[in-house]
């Protein structure tokens, strides 16, 4: 640091170590780009001595700008309080530090003018490359900043019209996983509870592979087995009057179910937000024991779903995230091969909620 006016300290800068190693700018900026060979090896060890002294620190981001880089990439995720979001974060960040990059997180709170303005925002810090995780960017939205040159990754879902790299879930599988599991542990009443799907891709494709989970199920069920029932329930957290009313149609499903012997009913969250607003309901209502009433699995993998005993299909978020920016980075140093998608498979964890037998 040095002193400036009325004894006020200021951050050094370039300039003051010229002056304290005895040299130009020139000979300083050489030294802190790496160009050592050029400089004598007095001439370094004066610079090395002056920027210890004064405590300087390159200002990096106006450094990069006059190379045109500045190593800073954007992540814009639609609620960052969500544990998805935190585990993919986790991965972003381990992979930026490994390859010399900074993220910029922006956080849309699950606002759809937020993402927007975000993105715009983007733009004038002069990021160089943008990592997208959010709910209701549209192609128009997203478009300016791809063909501004700035490379984007979506992840996990894909934009209409968009072609763009993509890493997510591989939900197809994910949702075979569950169904399997929830079949062989003989639930006959299955009802697969999503947040309105038709702007989300990752959220249509699981409710589809429910669906087609269901037919092959029915299919290739033996005459003497009771019906196999199920059915697709939209619960919109969003507008908490409507959630209300979700919630009442399940308690009567539960009621009708409990009045018919033999009927196994499960419940089957297609993300963590849902699953825990299910479970805060049934608990509610049921009290400590109701999973001796409902089964309840979720895609994935909560703290809160250990601690109760949920079965989940593990999301693989800190690979989703690393393998985000590997491909962002790849784009950013010039990459041009056609867009990509990288989809990772999820994991079943088995708890208690799906094999409870009411013994205890």
């Amino acid at each position: 640091m040095s002193v400036g006016p009325m004894g006020m300290t200021r951050r050094a800068t370039i300039s003051d170590v010229a002056r304290e190693a005895g040299t130009g700018k020139t000979s300083v900026s050489r030294y802190l780009n790496g160009e050592t060979n050029v400089l004598s090896s007095d001439l370094r060890s004066r610079i090395e001595a002056a920027i210890k002294r004064l405590d300087y620190r390159p200002n990096q981001m106006a450094r990069g700008l006059k190379r045109g880089r500045n190593r800073l990439v954007g992540l814009l995720v639609a609620d960052i309080t969500n544990p998805y979001t935190v585990g993919v974060l986790r991965g972003v960040e381990a992979a930026c530090h490994e390859l010399g990059l900074m993220p910029l997180v922006c956080n849309a709170a699950n606002e759809v003018e937020m993402e927007r303005r975000y993105l715009q925002l983007m733009t004038t810090y002069r990021v160089e490359g943008v990592i997208v995780n959010a709910l209701g960017v549209q192609e128009e939205t997203l478009r300016p900043v791809g063909e501004g040159g700035t490379p984007a990754v979506l992840v996990d879902r894909s934009i209409d019209g968009l072609s763009t790299d993509m890493v997510g879930l591989d939900n197809a599988h994910a949702v075979t996983l569950g169904m399997r599991h929830l079949l062989e542990q003989g639930f006959d009443d299955i009802r697969f509870v999503v947040q309105p799907y038709e702007h989300v891709s990752s959220r249509r494709l699981r409710e589809a592979a429910f669906r087609a989970a269901l037919d092959e199920a029915r299919a290739t069920r033996s005459a003497d087995s009771p019906p196999l029932q199920g059915q697709t329930i939209v619960l919109d957290l969003g507008d908490e009057d409507a959630a209300a009313g979700v919630h009442e149609t399940l308690d009567r499903h539960l009621d009708e179910a409990s009045n018919a012997a033999g009927r196994r009913v499960a419940y089957f969250a297609a993300n963590g937000p849902v699953a825990l607003s299910l479970a805060l309901h049934l608990h509610a209502r049921y009290g400590s024991r109701w999973q001796e009433r409902v089964a309840l699995m979720s895609i994935d993998d909560s703290e809160w779903a250990e601690l109760i005993g949920v079965t989940t299909v593990r999301q693989p978020t800190y690979a989703i995230g690393y393998r985000a920016v590997e491909f962002l980075h790849e784009r950013i140093e010039g990459g041009v091969d056609p867009a990509r998608e990288a989809i990772l498979p999820g994991e079943l964890v088995i708890r208690r909620s799906t094999v409870w037998r009411g013994e205890d």
